[in-house]
C-alpha cells in the first residue's frame, strides 16, 4: 500500500498544477550539460563545460563536492554507478575519455578509458550490474559503422535490451545477448577511421529492431542521410514497455516496445489532382486549439469517426512537421470505425498525395522534378546530404521499422544535440522535455496535450530530470545554474515562470523547426 501511495503521489495532477521554481543552484562556470539523480534520490550530480563534476544536496540547496576532473573538453554526461551507495560516478566528455570517481575516497579518477575517437555524448548503466558501463560517442564504434552514436539507454526491466540513437531518425533496440563483441580497438587504428568497422556478423538481424515515424520511412530507406534529423535523447519508460525518443528538428515520439506498431501505408490508384482547389484557410484559424479540443472530445466521448476526421482535417491545415502523417493515422482510425465514411476516404487520399505515397500521380511527379532541380543546385554543399552505401541487411531493417504509438508536439529542438525528453511519474503518465526557447514542457498522457510550460533558462533548456521518487524536477541548459522545481503554495506572485498562453509559444517553435537546422542556427551546438 505504501508503494502504491508513493507512486500515485510521485506526479499527481494536483502537484503538477502547482509546480513552481523552488531554488537555483549556483557553482558552475559554464553550460550545465547533464544532471543526474542518485539511486536514492538524496544527491544530484552535474557536469559542465567548465570540466567540473559537482554533487549537490537538493533539499538543503547546497554543493557538497566539487571535482576538477582531468577532462580537457566539455563534459557531456554523468552517471551514478548502481549499487555503489551513491559514491561512484562516471563522466564522459568531448575529449573522448571516460573517468570513474569514488567521491567518498578521492577526487582523482579510480578508473579511466581512452577507447573512443570522437566526443562521448551519453553514458548509461544497468541496475543489476554495477560493473558494467556503456558509452556512446560520435565515432560510431560502439554499434554500427559510419553512424554517429548520439545516445544510449538500457531497459530498466529487461537490461538485455539496449536502445541506441544516432544521426538519423531510426531508434534501434538491440538484444545484447545475441551480439558478439569485437576486440578492444588498437591504438594504431585510431589514426584511420576506416579500419574500425563493425562486421555485419557481429549484428545478427534477429537481434535488433528499428523504430521510425512512418512519414520518414519512405524517403530514408534509399540511404539518403539527412543530417538535419538526429536523435538527441532516448529513454525507456519505468516499466520498460515503451521507448521515448527526442528527435532533432522534429517532435518527440513514443514507441511501444512490446506491441510495436506497423506503419500506416496505403496503395491507391493514381488520380489527377484538381487544379482548382477551393479550400482556403482563414488567417485567424486556431488549429492548435481545434486539435486540443478534438483530442479532449475523443477522450470524453470515446471513439467516433467524425472526431478523428475533424482532427485529421485540423492536422492537415496546420501542416507542421509530422502533421500530415498524423492525419493519415486519424483517417485510418475513422475508416476502421466507419468503412463507408466517404469524407474520410477523400481526406485519406489527400494525405497520401501530400506524403507522396501515390508515386505515379502527375502532381507528385512535378513535385519530384522540382525537388530534383533544387538538389542539383545544391550539389556543392556536401555536408547537407550524404549518400550512404547501405547493405542489404540495413535496407531490410529500415524497411521493417516500427511506427510510433504516440507523439508530443510543442517544443523546439534545433540548436543542441543533447536535448533530453523523459518520463515523469512512476507510471510514466507525464512527458517532460526542454526547448530552444528557454522553456521546458510537460505533456499529459494519454491525451498528449500540453499541461504546463515554464521559463527555465535565458536561452535553451537541454536537461529535464525528474526525481526518481517525489515530485521534484531539476533543469539546466546554457545558463550556468541548475534550477529545482516542486509544488508550491497557491500564490500568483510565485507563478512568474509559468507560461499561461500556449498557442504563441508552440506556433513559434514549430515555425522555427521548419526553417532552422542544426547547421544554420547561429549558436553552436554543445561542443
Amino acid at each position: 500500500i505504501e508503494t502504491l501511495i508513493k507512486n500515485r503521489l510521485h506526479a499527481a495532477p494536483q502537484f503538477i498544477d502547482r509546480l513552481e521554481l523552488e531554488a537555483i543552484l549556483e557553482g558552475h562556470n559554464g553550460c550545465v550539460n547533464c544532471i543526474e539523480w542518485s539511486e536514492t534520490g538524496q544527491l544530484l550530480a552535474s557536469v559542465s563545460d567548465d570540466q567540473h563534476l559537482m554533487i549537490w544536496d537538493p533539499f538543503k540547496h547546497r554543493r557538497l563536492v566539487d571535482v576538477s576532473t582531468p577532462h580537457h573538453n566539455n563534459i557531456f554526461s554523468v552517471k551514478f554507478l548502481p549499487q555503489s551507495q551513491d559514491s561512484k560516478l562516471a563522466t564522459g566528455a568531448g575529449d573522448t575519455n571516460v573517468y570513474i570517481f569514488d567521491i567518498n575516497k578521492t577526487t582523482e579518477p579510480i578508473w579511466s578509458c581512452h577507447c573512443h575517437r570522437s566526443r562521448i555524448k551519453r553514458l548509461t548503466t544497468a541496475p543489476e550490474n554495477p560493473h558494467m558501463l556503456w558509452s556512446s560517442a560520435e565515432d560510431g564504434t560502439q554499434i554500427s559503422r559510419d553512424t554517429e552514436v548520439k545516445c544510449v539507454a538500457i531497459n530498466p526491466r529487461r537490461p538485455e535490451l539496449l536502445a541506441v540513437g544516432c544521426n538519423d531518425p531510426y531508434a534501434r533496440i538491440y538484444d545484447r545477448r545475441k551480439l558478439s563483441l569485437r576486440n578492444t580497438v588498437r591504438e594504431e587504428d585510431l589514426e584511420n577511421t576506416r579500419t574500425i568497422e563493425s562486421d555485419e556478423e557481429n549484428i545478427p538481424k534477429n537481434c535488433v529492431t528499428y523504430f521510425c515515424p512512418g512519414h520518414f520511412k519512405k524517403h530514408l530507406q534509399s540511404g539518403t542521410k539527412n543530417l538535419h534529423k538526429a536523435i538527441t535523447y532516448l529513454a525507456f519508460s519505468p516499466n520498460g514497455t515503451e521507448l521515448l525518443v527526442n528527435m532533432g528538428t522534429e517532435q518527440i515520439y513514443l514507441y511501444d516496445v512490446i506491441d510495436a506498431k506497423e506503419p500506416v501505408f496505403f496503395e491507391l490508384p493514381a488520380y489527377n489532382q484538381q487544379r482548382n482547389e477551393t479550400a482556403t484557410k482563414r488567417k485567424n484559424e486556431k488549429y492548435l486549439q481545434a486539435i486540443t479540443q478534438f483530442t479532449a472530445a475523443i477522450e470524453l466521448m470515446g471513439d467516433q469517426s467524425i472526431l478523428y476526421l475533424n482532427r485529421a482535417t485540423a492536422y492537415m491545415r496546420r501542416n507542421w512537421s509530422g502533421d500530415v502523417y498524423a492525419a493519415l493515422r486519424d483517417c485510418k482510425r475513422a475508416l476502421e470505425l466507419d468503412p463507408q465514411y466517404v469524407k474520410a476516404h477523400f481526406r485519406l487520399a489527400r494525405a497520401l498525395l501530400e506524403l507522396g505515397y501515390t508515386a505515379d500521380d502527375s502532381g507528385v511527379k512535378m513535385l519530384m522534378k522540382d525537388i530534383t532541380s533544387a538538389m542539383e543546385s545544391e550539389k556543392t554543399d556536401s555536408t547537407d546530404r550524404i549518400m550512404l552505401k547501405l547493405t542489404e541487411k540495413e535496407i531490410a531493417l529500415r524497411s521493417e521499422a516500427k511506427d510510433y504509438k504516440e507523439w508530443f508536439v510543442g517544443h523546439c529542438n534545433t540548436t543542441t544535440d543533447i536535448k533530453e525528453a523523459n518520463f515523469f511519474g512512476s507510471d510514466g503518465k507525464y512527458i517532460v522535455a526542454g526547448s530552444d526557447d528557454g522553456h521546458f514542457f510537460i505533456w499529459e498522457r494519454p491525451s498528449n496535450m500540453i499541461t504546463s510550460i515554464y521559463k527555465a533558462d535565458m536561452t535553451i533548456v537541454n536537461c529535464v530530470q525528474p526525481h526518481p521518487f517525489i515530485c521534484l524536477m531539476a533543469t539546466s541548459g546554457l545558463d550556468n545554474e541548475i534550477r529545482l522545481w516542486s509544488p508550491q503554495a497557491e500564490d500568483d506572485s510565485l507563478a512568474k515562470y509559468r507560461v499561461h498562453y500556449f498557442d504563441n509559444a508552440v506556433s513559434s517553435n514549430q515555425t522555427r523547426m521548419q526553417t532552422e537546422t542544426f547547421e544554420t542556427y547561429p549558436i553552436c551546438r554543445a561542443s
